[in-house]
């Protein structure tokens, strides 16, 4: 494997796969006893998980804005019955 001009490298995907890494995932780099070792930055996932909360709150309970319909009213919208 070489490293590119720009300090990049590939990691392969079996590596990608084990390591649970997918595109957009935070990671970090650690040096020590001459060895780089790399690491999925756990924080990150955390962070993705409230944003997903934060998400649903905010459109929770947004498909009932009209509370005069009945359940029975909706599925006839929905199935073009008079």
């Amino acid at each position: 494997m070489r490293l590119t001009s720009k300090g990049q490298v590939t990691i392969p995907q079996d590596i990608r796969e084990k390591a649970g890494l997918m595109p957009g995932s935070e990671v970090e780099f650690h040096f020590e006893d001459g060895r780089v070792w790399l690491a999925r930055n756990e924080d990150h996932a955390e962070l993705r998980r409230n944003r997903i909360r934060a998400a649903i709150k905010t459109i929770s309970g947004s498909a009932n804005a009209n509370i005069d319909l009945s359940t029975d009213d909706i599925m006839a919208l929905t199935r073009g019955e008079d």
